[in-house]
């Protein structure tokens, strides 16, 4: 078991499908890696302090809702699609034709000059974007070995808490100074930029998996939820609910859906398995995530309209005023992760999350046109927090709930949940508002003196007309608006209940020491996670052994190896075995490690005859090769102690994961020598170094 493991680590692989590929300077590829996710993730939240001013100038406001819906329908759609097409014909060349899509969206959707083409390309920049997310963190394992990967894919993570918090900014600014297009245009020398270094730096290298593409089950989900926003989405405002039209829409939703599970049942790679529904956790999870997206993307597609048109603020204020949601929200995830992750529990964030999302929705119900900033800002951001309580742990739940061979899908599947239910709290939310407001109008401008010509339907479809409006019709006119919007985020109220009373019903078990907080981006991004369950190990185990090996890993190896060996010795006889030989002097120049430290691990390992000198480099013995590999094979027990009831001997690619981690995370760079503790007699397995 130890032979791998040790050829491995000489060989300095340790990526699981594609082998790490050797890059001099790992950070331009990951630089322009980071861009490409920024525009991405950009997209999802910069629109929204947008839409006001965009349909002021396109018009069509019962038409708003698409244009986050429809970018939010494609890149949901096309995420699994990029994702097993790069493994199947090389990562590098779908990530160039994702940018080269993104990019032709983005200009066409500046170039947009009616509400309906603006929608259009929309959807064909949502489709390049799911690429952008789900490939560039492919590309990251493809680049880094697994002991490395956590530190890359947390600054990818945050790639997605800070323009969860800059996007509603940026869109205002653009708005105010330049134009709205220019929200659509900033991605173009961005992408650029990525798109140019990628082509110069990335390679193309790397082993090909096969798969079988669940194409039909992809178009009949994608149909179903496409079939059910429009349902929502037209009814009661283009047509009425009881037309034909409406239901002929929810009667074929329904037809696709069934057709959807009958071919996902029979499907070699499905896209949502069906039997991850048999665990009650997962189905419970699946709901209570496509609430969250429901009550987050809503919020945040109206509530700008709210500040804009009621508060009569500018675009850029708009986006200050919401920072105390998205903070609150960031806040709340991150900590609720990081409390799971090291007590275990994890029950009550799901009931508690779902309770304050509720009260802030109430809060927000209650707002006028008379409102505060104070009094907004305090429940903006009593929402945020409920939605941040519940959306890291969601996904640390499913991973807890299903086997090993499920991993990676049901992790896939529960953010799926939460990207459609964004499509459909966007959709609903806008039906809602829209026909409302339509109402609330007429009523609001009757017996008032208008100017000649004026219709109500001329405010709806161009805001900026309410500062020509004398004083009493601008009054009415706002409190019209205000009423339509708030009543909306009443009308989700019940929704989250419906949620609370399901989290009640999840059961805690135990937690698996693999189960590790999520990056920023599985939580608060809205593209669904596509990394196979190998891949999900592999990131838990590089997280939780790059973690102890910052501590006390040398300590327990020695013990766990039964050794009775300085830990500053085992480490000095695995530099050995990686590298072949090594010079204590320039060994702790490079490390910065005490220079006695050092010597007095390379007299112990020459006293024992664990290594010779061969000149002035050490090299180790037949015997101190016996002791690497004793050392190796310890860590590799502690990896597999950590993953519980995941049976490396029923799959194959787990235990083919331990031996590379073993070797790979006892050599890390990072795991030396305490320079700052003090010698001790060497007696004692527990000694300092």
């Amino acid at each position: 078991m130890a032979n791998p493991a040790a050829a491995s680590d000489r060989a300095g692989t340790g990526g699981v499908g594609p082998a790490q590929v050797a890059v001099h300077n790992l950070w331009v590829p990951i630089g322009a890696l980071l861009l490409a996710m920024l525009l991405a993730a950009l997209d999802q939240t910069i629109v929204s302090t947008a839409l006001p001013t965009i349909v002021s100038d396109l018009g069509g406001l019962e038409h708003l809702s698409w244009v986050v819906t429809a970018y939010l329908l494609a890149s949901t759609a096309a995420t699994p699609l990029w994702g097993k097409l790069g493994d199947m014909y090389g990562r590098k060349r779908l990530f160039q034709a994702s940018i080269v899509i993104f990019l032709i969206g983005s200009a066409l959707c500046g170039l947009a000059q009616d509400m309906g083409e603006l929608i259009a390309f929309r959807a064909l920049q949502g489709l390049g974007g799911g690429g952008l997310i789900v490939l560039s963190q492919a590309i990251v394992g493809d680049l880094v070995p697994p002991r490395d990967r956590g530190k890359y894919q947390g600054l990818f993570g945050a790639v997605f808490g800070v323009t969860s918090v800059l996007g509603p900014l940026l869109g205002g600014v653009f708005v105010d100074n330049l134009s709205w297009r220019w929200v659509f245009y900033v991605n173009l020398p961005v992408g650029v930029v990525a798109l140019a270094v990628i082509a110069a730096v990335l390679p193309g290298a790397g082993a090909k998996r096969r798969h079988t593409i669940d194409y039909l089950g992809t178009f009949l989900i994608a149909s179903v939820a496409t079939c059910l926003v429009l349902m929502t989405s037209l009814g009661g405002t283009t047509w009425p609910w009881g037309s034909w039209q409406v239901i002929g829409l929810a009667a074929l939703g329904a037809v696709l859906l069934v057709a959807f599970v009958a071919v996902e049942n029979r499907a070699a790679e499905p896209v949502i398995p069906m039997r991850l529904f048999r665990s009650r956790t997962f189905g419970l999870v699946a709901v209570i995530s496509f609430v969250v997206g429901f009550a987050m993307f809503g919020a945040l597609t109206y509530l700008p309209t709210f500040l804009q048109v009621v508060m009569q603020v500018s675009p850029t204020l708009s986006g200050i005023h919401m920072l105390p949601m998205v903070l609150g929200m960031l806040l709340t995830s991150v900590g609720s992760g990081q409390i799971v992750s090291r007590t275990g529990h994890y029950r009550i964030f799901p009931i508690a999350g779902t309770v304050v999302t509720a009260v802030g929705l109430v809060l927000l119900s209650r707002l006028t046109e008379h409102s505060s900033t104070a009094e907004m800002s305090l429940y903006f951001l009593v929402f945020g927090l409920g939605l941040g309580l519940v959306m890291q742990v969601l996904v640390l739940i499913v991973q807890n709930s299903v086997g090993y061979e499920d991993l990676g899908v049901a992790t896939g599947a529960a953010t799926f949940f939460r990207s459609i239910g964004a499509s459909f709290g966007v959709s609903i939310f806008g039906t809602v508002f829209a026909s409302g407001l339509n109402h609330r109008m007429r009523d609001a401008l009757t017996g008032l003196t208008l100017p000649p010509g004026f219709r109500p339907e001329d405010v709806t479809a161009d805001p900026r007309i309410i500062a020509t409006l004398p004083a009493a019709a601008r009054a009415a006119v706002h409190h019209a608006y205000a009423e339509s919007i708030t009543r909306v985020f009443l009308y989700a109220v019940p929704l989250v209940i419906v949620a609370f009373v399901l989290s009640l019903f999840i059961r805690e078990h135990r937690l698996r020491s693999t189960v590790t907080a999520p990056d920023l981006g599985e939580c608060i991004g809205v593209n669904p996670v596509e990394r196979s369950s190998l891949d999900e190990i592999s990131r838990a185990l590089s997280v939780l052994g790059s973690r102890d090996a910052r501590r006390d890993l040398f300590r327990r190896i020695t013990a766990e190896a039964g050794l009775d060996l300085r830990p500053a010795s085992s480490w000095l006889i695995l530099a050995m075995h990686r590298q072949g030989h090594v010079e204590p002097a320039e060994l702790a120049e490079r490390r910065i490690v005490p220079i006695d430290v050092v010597e007095a691990a390379a007299r112990e390992v020459e006293g024992r005859g664990l290594a010779v000198r061969n000149g002035l480099p050490l090299r180790l013995t037949e015997r101190g090769e016996q002791v690497a590999l004793k050392l190796v094979a310890a860590r590799r027990s502690q990896l597999a102690a950590l993953m519980g009831d995941y049976d490396e001997k029923r799959f194959g690619d787990l235990a083919d994961l331990l031996n590379r981690l073993s070797g790979q995370l006892c050599s890390d760079d990072r795991d030396r020598p305490d320079r700052t503790a003090p010698e001790r007699v060497p007696h004692s397995e527990g000694r300092s170094f």
